[in-house]
């Protein structure tokens, strides 16, 4: 237990020494204060906090710089698992420290030991030298530089070249690269020698928050909380303040304090949380701006172009339900039911895969590729995967829509509703389920056969529970099995190999208050009490709501991108303290009373002013527990704890809770654990083989998604003359830990697939484009080939897969929003959505493969029609474009 001191800011007063509230090897809360380490933040009253919370020093820093180069912000020097080393020790005489020379693609290695209890010093300037004229006489001779995976990187397509790292300010996030200038390598004198200066370990990145918060704007009109627990009652103030403070000048909510703007997801989720019971206005007219003029919602971030790569924009539709449950607004269920129809209308076309009946597209919020999926995983591959938190969104999209059919009387649609969402909840629990973990897998990914993530990913899980997805004793057994760490739930878990804290790594504060929610759902005592700690500890410290943490150290510094005044981090506070202590549940006509109130924060609290349609609702509660032993409105017995949404005019509510101890609890407690990097694996001579992936201790191989073999060897011989098989390599570590599969192999793979030239070429502009084959290629567009048709011809009925080798350089492969998208139909009959996402601002030179669409296709000929139909808009609206080479076709079966 921690020692209290006479200090404001280091405890309780000495003359009073306090049982904590809650502890944990961590940190320790009490009533009016939290220490964690050297830290400590106190509550002086409910409208002032101190804190003395400082990052801590990055003083044990290892020497020894892990690194590779990057073309354009992709991986694309060497294999991965192959990087540049250099010791970063200080230089005889002071010189400067440099790298030597390196040559693009030719690792170097210091071979120096790393000294006994030698650290790297702070603000170490090192100069990194690049040697690109081996490329740069590629591009003379030829036109082209091959890459080291066999890919052409073209003279025109060559932009930037950037440094990655493990280092800080050096960074494994490809994508993001161009976002850090510093990292770019650059060559003034023209000689081929490209090279920049980075500080590393620079005292300037150590940073402090704060160190006093007071209460500086009326909030008065907002709901008014009083407990016995001084420290809680001022974060609850504090986040009323941002709240007030995140709402823009136009009505609409900003983000972030440094995230300007709306945006689909991070409001959505804000509203559900509790801006729908606190801001209704503001929240109307936010969903309003993610709207597109067709009356479709906005997927206003994604990989790959956002829609369809990222296809969660539909959590918006449970905020819109929200705001109706919390306000009673007819004109605006009216408003909003159109636009969910048709949205899930288009999504059911583009994205819902009829074969699993699970919906296609990136995680839901974790929408930077290489921070929760495999380097090797492209945009389309994304689109592919079929992710547990996105079709949780889906789930309850459609529930939300076939709610609002019923209430507007559109009894088919409500039908149709109800259809699709059942189909999407027996596809989460038929193919997601992971018996032996008890819990969802993260998600189902591959290439033309797919298999599952078994990483926790905690906002699907907590979103499985609470919109009722898990039934039976699943939402129990994901509550109790989920891993947890010490500072709360990380985003996934195990963390991925050589990625930096953001999505991978990190706490976020609005998913832990989901967490905490669906804890309270199940009575988990102690994960819920525990998530109340977990978000309150970060908000005390930091005297903010901040975005996000690192998971093992729990800083708010050292994620990659971080804000204060977070919008969703503090509607999760107060949705904690609305849903889940006082147990509000809202519904279509009434709401209901179902507090949780854990042991340790037994006693009297008020919630005052509280607003309920035309009701003003002052709630006092006493006790702890489950359930409710009395309840009162206006000193009379509350029937079944409900009050009705025609209830006009102020009330007293008073609820006694039972004061009985609940069942015991618990938390799957985990340490920090990085998986095992992925195998990069090639196919040559009949044999799959990979480099030896540190700390693996064996090696799973998987045949189309299925398990094959188990080895210790880094070969696997694939016997020749088999069918179609796609193969992938898993590594597992000595506690049992798998990497991602690897990247999709097909042995022998031309002797299953016939390529069709796409020929009709008429080049995008006067620029020359590279790397097609055949005599050309045809661009598609919003205004040139609006259908597109391809005869075929194949020499026996079977099962094909069909992908498109194309290019689309209208943007970087991480953001933007045109992603180029058509329907592809057999005759008439339509069999799928061929997705090409962007692969470069402007690398027209770049081609890839779109998603194979698995076919039935007859002997001999067919017609096959690629057609931009009223579903296939994207979020751009004015650009849907790509240029098509050939189309693959692939006997699967």
């Amino acid at each position: 237990m921690a020692k209290p001191t006479s200090s404001p800011t280091t405890g309780p007063p000495a003359t009073a020494p306090a049982t904590p509230v809650w502890q944990s090897a961590a940190y320790t809360v009490f009533r009016d204060s939290l220490v964690q380490g050297p830290h400590t933040a106190r509550a002086l009253s409910r409208q002032a906090l101190i804190s003395n919370y400082q990052s801590p020093a990055n003083a044990f820093q290892s020497p020894q710089v892990s690194f590779k180069f990057s073309v354009n912000g992709k991986d694309n020097e060497m294999a991965p698992g192959q990087d540049h080393l250099f010791l970063a020790l200080p230089a005889v005489g002071g010189a400067a420290l440099e790298t030597p020379v390196i040559v693009f693609g030719q690792q170097s290695v210091d071979k120096r030991p790393v000294p006994a209890n030698q650290y790297l010093a702070p603000n170490t300037p090192l100069t990194i030298r690049l040697d690109l004229r081996p490329m740069l006489a590629a591009f003379r001779k030829q036109g082209y530089y091959t890459l080291y995976n066999g890919q052409k990187l073209y003279q025109a397509d060559f932009m930037h070249v950037f440094v990655a790292g493990n280092t800080a300010p050096l960074s494994w996030d490809f994508d993001n690269l161009i976002n850090k200038p510093p990292l770019e390598l650059k060559d003034p004198d023209g000689n081929g020698i490209y090279e920049t200066t980075v500080v590393l370990n620079a005292h300037s990145d150590q940073k402090s928050t704060a160190a006093r918060w007071q209460a500086t704007l009326d909030v008065s009109a907002f709901p008014q909380l009083t407990s016995d627990f001084p420290l809680l009652d001022a974060l609850y103030n504090m986040a009323l303040e941002e709240a007030k403070r995140a709402v823009e000048p136009d009505g609409t909510f900003r983000t972030g304090q440094e995230w300007a703007g709306v945006w689909t997801r991070d409001i959505s989720y804000s509203i559900i949380l509790s801006q729908a019971l606190l801001q209704p206005e503001a929240a109307k007219i936010s969903l309003m701006r993610k709207v597109t003029p067709e009356g479709r919602i906005i997927q206003d971030t994604g990989t790959g172009g956002a829609y369809p790569v990222s296809t969660d924009r539909i959590i918006w539709a449970t905020a819109a339900w929200e705001i109706y449950l919390a306000t009673g607004d007819e004109a605006w269920l009216r408003q909003v039911y159109p636009i969910i129809k048709h949205t899930i209308e288009d999504d059911e076309q583009v994205a819902y895969n009829a074969q699993t009946g699970l919906v296609r597209g990136e995680s839901s919020f974790l929408d930077w590729r290489e921070q929760t999926y495999s380097k090797w995983m492209q945009p389309v591959d994304i689109y592919q995967s079929e992710n547990l938190g996105t079709n949780a969104a889906h789930y309850q999209g459609n529930v939300v829509l076939g709610l609002m059919a019923e209430k507007l009387g559109e009894t088919a649609v409500a039908r149709e509703a109800q259809t699709r969402a059942a189909r999407i909840k027996q596809g989460i629990n038929q193919h997601l389920w992971l018996e032996d973990k008890g819990y969802y897998g993260q998600f189902r990914y591959g290439r033309v056969h797919q298999q599952v993530s078994p990483k926790s990913e905690a906002l699907g899980e907590a979103l499985a529970v609470l919109f009722g997805v898990a039934e039976g004793s699943r939402p129990q057994t994901v509550v109790a099995r989920t891993p947890a760490m010490d500072y709360g739930m990380p985003c996934i878990y195990p963390q991925i190999s050589g990625i930096p804290p953001y999505h991978n790594n990190a706490v976020w504060p609005f998913v832990q208050s989901y967490w905490g929610l669906a804890a309270a759902k199940v009575g988990n005592e102690t994960a819920f009490l525990e998530s109340l700690m977990a978000v309150a500890r970060p908000a005390a410290l930091f005297l903010t709501n901040k975005e996000n943490f690192v998971a093992s150290n729990g800083d708010f510094a050292g994620t990659q991108i971080n804000s204060s005044n977070m919008l969703w981090s503090l509607s999760g506070a107060l949705g904690l303290v609305y849903k889940g202590l006082f147990g509000m549940n809202f519904q279509a006509d009434q709401l209901t009373f179902q507090p949780f109130v854990p042991q340790a924060l037994a006693g009297p609290r008020k919630l005052t002013n509280f607003r309920y349609w035309g009701a003003v609702l002052n709630i006092e509660m006493v006790g702890f527990g489950q359930g409710i032993r009395q309840i009162t409105l206006d000193g009379k017995p509350l029937p079944d704890a409900t009050i009705p949404a025609t209830l006009t005019g102020t009330h007293d509510i008073r609820i006694e809770l039972p004061n009985t101890p609940l069942a015991s609890s618990a938390q799957n407690k985990v340490a920090h654990h990085v998986a095992p990097p992925t195998p990069a694996v090639r196919y040559a001579a009949g044999t799959l083989a990979w480099p030896a992936v540190e700390s693996a201790r064996a090696y799973q191989v998987l045949r189309n998604g299925q398990f094959a073999a188990r080895t210790t060897e880094s070969t696997y011989a694939v016997p020749a003359g088999q069918p179609f098989s796609e193969y992938q390599v898993v590594a597992i570590d000595a506690q049992g830990f798998e990497s991602f599969a690897s990247e999709p192999v097909v042995p022998e793979a031309a002797r299953h697939t016939q390529l069709v030239e796409i020929e009709a070429a008429t080049p995008k502009s006067s620029k020359a484009y590279k790397g097609y084959q055949g005599k050309g290629f045809v661009e598609i567009n919003k205004m040139l080939n609006r259908r597109l048709t391809v005869p075929i011809s194949v020499l026996a009925t079977g099962l094909y897969a069909l992908d498109f080798r194309y290019a689309n350089g209208n943007g970087p492969i991480n953001t933007s929003n045109k992603c180029a998208i058509r329907t592809l139909r057999l005759g008439a009959t339509q069999v799928g959505t061929v997705v090409l996402p962007q692969r470069g601002v402007d690398e027209w030179s770049d081609w890839g493969y779109s998603n194979p669409i698995l076919v039935q296709l007859p002997k001999g000929r067919s017609l096959l029609a690629l057609d931009l139909e009223v579903a296939n808009e994207n979020m751009n609206g004015a650009v849907n474009e790509a240029l098509l080479d050939q189309l693959r076709i692939t006997r699967v079966k």
